[in-house]
């Protein structure tokens, strides 16, 4: 069988199961005396004589499926740059795919391309395209389905109803990968990279574009979302749900349909990430509902419709945020409570803060507000005189959308000047006793290239 050769190789760390073995020994050659040491070299050959195998067009082996057939746990199926048109391929052994040069995937739009069914799989440098689509089921280019240790990095998807789908799987890794579609509707598109209930999961270092949510959480615990660009999608970039205890942060989010989502979670963190040019009547750059003890921090949120919307937020930590030329900066409801807003920077936008709610119970402190007019005798940095960032003609604007054409007009600068002098409609709490003076040095871990981290990154693994 020419495709077939023998190596040493067995996962990426290619002597990890030699180590496994010799740690195994001791306890395995003493502890149960013959059989220990016939367990070992069972195991020790298992890792250690593991082959690979070889795929290519018009050789004995020139389809995917033939490979892992032939193939046992540990070893590793090369493909060979070519074109396959394959799908429903089953991965059920502990193996490694590696594409050369970039072997191409069809799944001719028929099903799911590969399902991912052991632990310990590893893929790497192939391209995946054309998935089925359905609306009975989440037809995926790959799926892991209730898998462990399982990685697929610097690859590409196009065109796939659901690019990558991880369903009840833990301790998985997504990096470095190119995911694009070019979803039309949201009832006939899928999401770039979707997660239910799952655990320990890392989405790292893709850039996704043309689904309807570009990373989908739901149910996930314990997970990372990091580096990744989302953008152009139909409706969020990334879409959170009853998913607890999850961090992102360094990600790029742009011209997606409604921003991004996070929603009905506890135990969040948002850091370092960018909103920019989300816009549209329901569109914002991040839309918070009925979380709790999370934290948004040092996050730019630039040129969008409304910043963050703020509905039924308890205990939020929103400090050292950038906004930047929204429309509105910040929108609050009455029902968010004990939310602590400090050392933010507001500048350029059409309205920084907007209430439905006349009593505010959320802490403003130390913001920089470009609009502040007031001034410091002492130059400590602190404005002398309190701030109150919601202007009368925001709440007009809040209970009727149509007078928005007068915002440029001398009837609202009477109105704002009026209710200043003696505030009789604006939230009486809602005031920031110490403004800054001086625009806050809030750190920035993406820069304004829109192609960002995640591209150059994926661009230089390759």
């Amino acid at each position: 069988m020419s495709n077939v050769k023998l190596s040493k190789i067995a996962f990426p760390n290619r002597n990890l199961g030699k180590r496994r073995a010799w740690i195994l020994f001791p306890k395995f050659l003493f502890g149960k005396g013959f059989i220990g040491l016939a367990t070992f070299f069972i195991i020790f050959t298992s890792y250690t004589f593991s082959k690979d195998i070889i795929v290519s067009p018009n050789t004995n082996i020139s389809s995917i499926k033939q490979a892992i057939e032939l193939s046992q746990n540990g070893d590793r199926i090369i493909i060979k740059k070519g074109y396959y048109k394959e799908h429903n391929i089953i991965i059920d052994k502990s193996i490694q795919l590696i594409g050369e040069d970039y072997p191409e995937l069809d799944g001719e739009k028929i099903d799911d391309i590969i399902i991912i069914k052991s632990n310990n799989v590893y893929i790497k440098g192939i391209v995946v395209k054309n998935s089925g689509s359905s609306s009975m089921k989440d037809i995926a280019g790959v799926r892991f389905d209730n898998v462990k240790y399982c990685t697929i990095e610097d690859s590409r998807f196009y065109d796939n109803f659901f690019a990558v789908y991880l369903a009840g799987s833990s301790f998985c890794t997504v990096k470095y990968n190119i995911i694009k579609s070019n979803a039309q509707n949201e009832t006939s598109s899928g999401n770039g990279i979707h997660l239910w209930k799952c655990e320990n999961i890392t989405i790292e270092n893709n850039e996704i574009s043309g689904h309807r949510d570009g990373i989908y959480f739901e149910f996930v615990t314990d997970s990372k979302i990091i580096s990744n660009i989302s953008r152009w999608n139909l409706r969020y970039g990334l879409h959170f749900m009853f998913s607890n205890g999850d961090t992102y942060e360094k990600n790029y989010f742009s011209n997606n349909g409604a921003g991004v989502a996070v929603m009905y979670t506890k135990d969040v963190s948002m850091i370092d990430n960018r909103f920019e040019d989300n816009w549209g009547p329901n569109a914002y750059g991040l839309l918070l509902k009925d979380i709790s003890f999370s934290t948004i921090e040092r996050n730019t949120f630039k040129k969008n419709t409304v910043g963050i919307y703020m509905e039924g937020g308890t205990s939020l930590n929103v400090n050292h945020n950038s906004f930047i030329e929204n429309g509105w900066a910040l929108k609050v409801l009455g029902d968010c409570t004990d939310d602590s807003i400090k050392y933010n920077n507001f500048i350029g936008n059409t309205f920084d803060v907007s209430t439905n709610s006349s009593i505010s119970v959320n802490l403003f402190n130390g913001n920089y507000w470009d609009k502040y007019k007031g001034y410091d005798l002492n130059k400590d940095g602190i404005g002398d005189v309190s701030y109150r960032p919601v202007s009368m003609f925001s709440m007009i604007v809040e209970k009727t959308p149509e007078t928005i054409f007068l915002l440029r007009s001398i009837i609202v600068d009477i109105l704002d000047i009026a209710e200043k002098v003696a505030p009789v409609f604006i939230p009486e709490t809602l005031v920031d006793n110490n403004p800054s003076i001086y625009e806050i040095s809030n750190r920035e871990q993406i820069t304004n290239n829109p192609t960002g981290t995640a591209s150059q990154q994926i661009t230089g693994n390759k």
